[in-house]
Parts: C-alpha cells; sequence; structure tokens
C-alpha cells in the first residue's frame, strides 16, 4: 500500500511553557506525582501536556525544543490536552503566549490576509476573525487587489477602521482553542 498520500500526524517542534507543575496535579490521588508542563506549540497551536526530565525546572513562557531529536529538558509528550484542563496560572500565559507566536510568524498570519476565500455563498474566511463583518472583508480585499500586505502595519495603514489585525488573530487562535469556533482555521 502506497503510504506517501496518508496523512501525517501533526507533530510540534517547538512549544512555549504555559505552566511547570513540579508535583504534578494538586487533584492527582496517584502515590508517585510526576512533573507535569503545560505547553502551547508554536507550529500548530496545540496544548500539551509534557513530562520534564528528572531534576528540570521549568518557567512559564520559557521555549522548549520537543521535535524528535535530542531534547534537553522534556522527557517525553503526555498528549493534547482541552483547554478545560489548563490551570489557571496556564490559561494566564495562554493569551502572552498566543501573541509571541502570532509576532514571530508575523509573515504566515499576514498571508492569512493574502489569501483568505469564500467558505460558501454567503461566508468569508476574514468574517471569521472576531469584529469583521462583511464591510471589513470588502475593504481587505480590495486593498489586497492592489497588492499583497506586508506586515500587520501595512494592513493597518490600508485597511481603514479595521481592529487591529495581530489582535484580531490572537482573539481567533484563542477562541479556537478555547473549543468555540465550529471552523478552525489556525489552532489544532
Amino acid at each position: 500500500m502506497d503510504t506517501s498520500m496518508e496523512a501525517k500526524p501533526v507533530r510540534e517542534e517547538n512549544v512555549i511553557v504555559l505552566d511547570y507543575l513540579e508535583h504534578g496535579y494538586p487533584f492527582d490521588q496517584t502515590t508517585v506525582k510526576t512533573p507535569i508542563v503545560q505547553a502551547l506549540g508554536t507550529d500548530h497551536l496545540t496544548i500539551l501536556e509534557l513530562i520534564p526530565k528528572k531534576g528540570v525546572a521549568l518557567q512559564p513562557n520559557q521555549k522548549v525544543y520537543i521535535g524528535e531529536g535530542k531534547r534537553e529538558e522534556i522527557h517525553h509528550i503526555k498528549g493534547k490536552i482541552p483547554a478545560e484542563k489548563l490551570t489557571a496560572t496556564a490559561r494566564n500565559s495562554l493569551q502572552d503566549a498566543i501573541e509571541e507566536v502570532v509576532t514571530a510568524q508575523e509573515s504566515r498570519f499576514v498571508e492569512f490576509f493574502n489569501k483568505a476565500q469564500p467558505l460558501s455563498m454567503r461566508m468569508h474566511q476574514l468574517e471569521l476573525l472576531p469584529g469583521v463583518g462583511k464591510k471589513h472583508m470588502w475593504e481587505v480585499l480590495n486593498a489586497r487587489k492592489e497588492k499583497p500586505f506586508e506586515s500587520f502595519e501595512d494592513i493597518k495603514e490600508r485597511v481603514k477602521l479595521l481592529p487591529d489585525p495581530k489582535q484580531l488573530i490572537v482573539k481567533r487562535i484563542l477562541s479556537e482553542i478555547e473549543g468555540k469556533e465550529k471552523y478552525r482555521v489556525f489552532a489544532n
């Protein structure tokens, strides 16, 4: 059987630590408590639960490699977790981590404004962003016809009255991670 057409599992290479629980979850009743790391993947925006190596302490907002190569801080990936399982500290760190990813990968998210397509006869991908209605959608579409957007600042300058494009993306990603959205555009 040809496996080249099969979908490869989505894997994160790097994460941003949201919370580090040195003694595991407080509600865990097992006698041996394992340290836990809750983190946000920087490629697919997946929330993961990780097990650190012995003697490793991590801080919120720390960037950590979890790819296939040699890992310095992480022993293994326990798996994906839903947003409801995030600790209060992780929830508080989540928006900052998302903003960090969006800032670091600005061109990837600006490309969304350049390439967004209709979802149906009545709905466009741009309208999935909070605060973007038909009027803003048409302004974005007309502005990108002239020339593609180059940055969030470029979008702000060329599309008048559009809310901050970076914050639109951040809010959308946060909403997708929290499971509030029917369509997933950015988060896995």
